[in-house]
């Protein structure tokens, strides 16, 4: 099994074209962005991914952005998820992530909702890849594992940054939730949270070691179980972001970091992690 790294359009602050060059020079597999974006976007992007030979993850977020909108109904998360299939399905994506359903929702109806969407992508032909966000469905490991034992087939990328914020605690001691997600994972994003946020301020500081090192054991988690599953590829997006993840200096408002050096280092750190494990884990 090798694993393939994707840089993340968001939080980039050029066009598809450069993140396409910046990919390269890191000899990332790919990109990971959404279908949706201003006039000349999607040709763009697809220039870039062609120019340089690069696959494509899409993100898809339903009824709304990063937060869905409150009260949108199951309904409007499919034909939302529906329309964003079909905008990207000239691009031939290497598979789906999608942020879907509501936090807010009764865990049967987010059921109900995976269920009809897993079927959508059957329709269209296409993987997708539920993630463990907050504001969706599965916000927190609490959530996530009755959905995932009522729904065997469903597949999800693994954000486990956003359960560490929301929990309040690393996430060792939810291992049985770790371990069941690990079985349904395709995709990881490899962002570190802290017990309060989503994201350290550089998962190198010797501060945040700790940290760094709970999210590397879930990880090593989810390639064991995809080895055993017959992966001979795995996937990961260094996700460190914009919008209030990135800290920044009160007053000033300056970023303490630049995005890009953050997920270079994150990226290459687990790939030498990657490496060593894969010497003892396979």
């Amino acid at each position: 099994m090798n694993l393939m790294l994707f840089k993340t359009l968001w939080g980039h602050p050029g066009t598809p074209i450069s993140a396409a060059e910046l990919a390269i020079d890191a000899h990332y597999s790919g990109l990971e962005a959404p279908a949706v974006g201003a006039q000349g976007y999607l040709e763009a992007l697809e220039y870039s991914l062609d120019q340089h030979g690069l696959e494509w993850i899409q993100e898809i977020c339903t009824a709304g952005s990063y937060v869905p909108e409150r009260h949108a109904t199951v309904r409007d998360h499919l034909k939302d998820l529906e329309a964003q299939i079909v905008l990207g399905q000239n691009l031939n994506p290497r598979f789906i992530n999608v942020m879907g359903g509501c936090d807010a929702w009764p865990i049967q109806q987010s059921i109900a909702f995976f269920k009809d969407a897993m079927n959508l992508g059957e329709k269209y032909g296409v993987t997708l890849s539920f993630e463990t966000h907050r504001g969706r469905s599965m916000y927190c490991p609490w959530n996530t594992i009755p959905i995932l034992e009522a729904i065997p087939e469903m597949k999800i990328t693994c954000d486990f940054s956003h359960w560490v914020v929301v929990a309040e605690r690393l996430m060792d001691s939810e291992w049985d939730a770790i371990t069941l997600a690990a079985q349904h994972a395709h995709h990881i994003h490899s962002r570190v949270g802290y017990d309060q946020g989503p994201q350290v301020p550089h998962p190198g500081a010797p501060e945040y070691a700790a940290c760094l090192a709970s999210h590397q054991r879930c990880w090593e988690e989810i390639w064991r179980s995809q080895a055993e599953r017959g992966y001979t590829q795995t996937s990961m997006t260094p996700e460190f972001g914009p919008d209030g993840y990135l800290h920044h200096l009160p007053f000033t408002n300056a970023p303490i970091a630049d995005l890009w050096d953050l997920n270079r280092w994150i990226g290459e750190c687990e790939l030498a992690h990657f490496k060593n494990w894969s010497k003892g884990g396979l």
